[in-house]
Parts: C-alpha cells; structure tokens; sequence
C-alpha cells in the first residue's frame, strides 16, 4: 500500500456546515481569539494545559499563527477555528494534531469552544463536518481522540460523532496544571465510512 505525503496535499480549504464555517486561523483573528478566550478562560482552564502567562498577548499569537503554518506545511498538523456563518463570530477551534505518516496514517483530534457557545451542538458538528477531510483529502485511517474521565460533555459529543471508547491512559495528559487520566476514543476510516450509508 502507498501512504501519502505532504507535497500530494492541496491547500488547507474551508469546510462549510449548517449555519457555521471551519477555516485556517489567521493573524486577523487575534481580538476575537483573545476576547472569547479571555471570557472564556475558568470555562476552559479545568480542560486544557496550563496557560502560558503571555498566551493571549498579539506576540505570542503570532508565534502561534506561525507554529501552525509550520505544522501544515510539514503536514504534522491541520488547525481550524470555528465560525458562525452568518456574522462571522469565532465560537472555537478544533485541531487533527500529530499527524503519524507510514504504517499508522493516523492523528489527534483536539477542540474547544468559548464559553457562550456551548451546550448547542455546534462542536459535535463541526467534528463531524471535519472528519471527510481528515478521511478523504488527508487519507488518515485512525483519528484518535481523548478526554477527562469527568468530561461527560466531550465524551456525549465522541461517542454522538461515533467514536469508539478503546482505552483508559493512566498520567496521559498535564491538564489544569496535573498529569491526568484520560478516556481514550478513536474512529478508523472505515467506521467513518459505515456512518454515511
């Protein structure tokens, strides 16, 4: 079997779903980045790694927005950030992260939502919007997923998607400051493909 490389990937296109939009972040969109994770922040902090101190400052973004170019490039990692289609406000962002070429063909799905827009469904269809990409135009078999065994919303939304409860991770993560245990889920593509008949 031939796996594919970054040079066969075409640019990082915007996924369009019922009433929202994935797309690569962009040095536009610090304010709004900055201001959700801001109003965000004791919503996310229990969920996430520890925030660096200058995490929201237009410095570090940029780093960030570069980081990100780099991981696309390198075809390690495809980031997006959600928006709403018609006014165009940020909600979250999502990530297919640590992409493993070769024998495995697979990558970590991470994502968040700010605080005023959870509890909706929106991630649970953005994942779901983002998943014929990672399948499809990326040709990944596995994308794995994990989360904090008192997550239950994350776990409602994997398990909605149809993701697949594997494992549990002992110390997997530093979440929140502390190594923690984690629920581990996956999909394969050929799950994925089940799903659309």
């Amino acid at each position: 079997m031939a796996f594919l490389r970054a040079s066969a990937f075409e640019p990082v296109p915007i996924i369009r779903g019922d009433g929202f939009y994935l797309r690569s972040p962009a040095l536009g969109d610090h304010t709004a980045w900055a201001s959700l994770r801001e109003q965000s922040r004791s919503f996310l902090s229990p969920w996430e790694p520890t925030w660096p101190v200058d995490d929201l400052d237009k410095a570090a973004f940029r780093r960030r927005i570069k980081r990100y170019q780099q991981e696309i490039r390198a075809d390690h990692g495809y980031p997006f950030f959600l928006f709403r289609a018609h006014d165009h406000a940020l909600l979250g962002g999502l990530t297919l992260a640590y992409i493993r070429r070769g024998v495995t063909q697979s990558c970590s799905l991470g994502y968040w939502m700010g605080q005023p827009h959870a509890g909706r469904g929106l991630m649970t269809a953005a994942v779901r919007a983002v998943l014929p990409y990672g399948f499809q135009t990326l040709r990944l078999h596995r994308i794995e997923a994990a989360c904090l065994p008192s997550n239950a919303a994350s776990i409602a939304l994997l398990e909605k998607v149809g993701f697949t409860r594997e494992g549990y991770a002992r110390r997997y993560l530093c979440i929140n400051g502390y190594w923690q245990d984690h629920l581990l889920f996956a999909m394969v593509d050929e799950d994925w493909y089940q799903t659309r008949r």
